[in-house]
């Protein structure tokens, strides 16, 4: 009754056991660059965004007030 519900430490080392033996070390470690590759990627394109963030919300407003303004009434 007063068990912690949580899963340990031993418990999630046999999940990565089998883990490994149903998909097997190669195909763990290419999943794993994989997965490092696709974050490497996301976190590139977020700083290459964020300098340009300022310069594209402003060009966009722009271009919204001008077609407001330009629109018949």
């Amino acid at each position: 009754m007063g068990r912690n519900m949580g899963i340990s430490v031993w418990q999630l080392l046999i999940i990565l056991a089998i883990v490994l033996v149903l998909f097997g070390a190669k195909r763990m470690r290419g999943l794993g660059s994989d997965l490092g590759s696709a974050i490497k990627g996301f976190k590139q394109a977020l700083r290459d965004d964020s300098g340009t963030g300022e310069e594209t919300g402003a060009a966009s407003h722009e271009a919204v007030t001008r077609d407001t303004a330009d629109a018949p009434r």
